[in-house]
């Protein structure tokens, strides 16, 4: 008899769900499908979902190709043609710890070099090590650096910008070309001066065996590379036909709240003015700890963060003391 109500019981409950879960009858019966119910739900509302996405992807996949949008600045996007010439330029920035000038540097860069239709890659030498900055073997470490699809250099300040658009950034097939000239650079004027902006071709930096390495601290060191110049028997280019004069170049630094490092510790006052005769990149001692490829503006730049190596029986200056 028992057996039977049961039955009796379960065959109203299934015939009339609704009355069912609405009655105060059959408690265990209404959680179990309750559940039952609900995944059943969640489970449509998934499948449903899916073939949804599914089917958008397969439109746009089948459907026409919308082309991107065009930059906001077309002298930031540069045309891969044959007016384009041959040549890469490895713009390589030697650098620590001024970034207000690198977030105007880049994007002024690689709009102005994209104007003259200069290919070009910048790379930031960033100095991470705790020696005393080296200007000349950051630029070393950028030309070891820079890879096979560049075949010329430009060392170049990150505190200088050029404002002539006349001002040649080409390949200085003929020999190193110094951009800021005595005669144009805001600060310097004596005639054996070629550091600021020098462009030089891969061939020929390695002929002046790269920079010395001994110089820590500010300044020198470009002193010291046009005698490398006159020893590797290249002949020195300038502009000509530059009318702007001092008004040629900005120049960014604020040596008001930032200082150079220009201490000469130790026997240093005596070793500045000497010619380094066999070091530059057969001695150079590096370590790249990282490499950032960063948007700046919208310009793409290169930064290699860089360990230098002091040997300090040789340099004992690269340590501030």
């Amino acid at each position: 008899m028992l057996i039977k109500r049961t039955l009796v019981l379960k065959a109203h409950c299934f015939s009339d769900p609704l009355s069912w879960f609405l009655s105060g009858k059959c408690t265990v019966y209404k959680l179990f499908g309750l559940c039952m119910v609900l995944l059943l739900v969640s489970l449509l509302w998934l499948q449903l979902s899916c073939s949804g996405e599914m089917s958008s992807t397969l439109h746009d996949r089948r459907g026409p190709q919308q082309p991107p949008p065009p930059p906001p600045c077309a002298a930031n996007a540069p045309v891969d043609d044959a007016s384009w010439g041959p040549h890469k330029l490895a713009l390589i920035v030697p650098f620590r710890e001024r970034f207000e000038e690198l977030l105007e540097f880049v994007p002024f860069m690689h709009t102005f070099l994209n104007k003259k239709k200069i290919r070009h890659k910048i790379l930031v030498i960033n100095q991470v090590d705790h020696y005393r900055f080296n200007r000349a073997s950051l630029i070393n470490v950028g030309y070891l650096e820079s890879g096979n699809d560049t075949d010329y250099l430009a060392m170049h300040d990150v505190d200088l910008l050029p404002l002539n658009e006349a001002l040649d950034y080409s390949f200085p097939e003929e020999g190193p070309f110094h951009v800021a000239s005595p005669e144009l650079h805001p600060l310097y004027h004596y005639k054996t001066y070629v550091g600021g902006i020098l462009l030089l071709t891969k061939k020929h930096y390695h002929m002046c065996n790269g920079m010395s390495n001994r110089f820590w601290g500010w300044g020198r060191e470009d002193d010291e590379f046009y005698r490398r110049l006159r020893k590797a028997e290249l002949q020195l280019f300038r502009p000509s036909g530059i009318t702007t004069g001092y008004k040629t170049f900005l120049h960014i630094h604020d040596p008001a709240w930032r200082k150079r490092d220009q201490k000469r510790v130790a026997t240093q006052k005596q070793e500045q003015f000497k010619v380094d005769p066999e070091g530059g990149l057969t001695n150079l001692r590096y370590q790249v700890e990282s490499r950032q490829e960063l948007t700046i503006g919208g310009a793409p730049c290169t930064i290699i963060n860089t360990k230098l190596e002091c040997d300090q029986s040789q340099t004992p200056w690269c340590l501030l003391v």
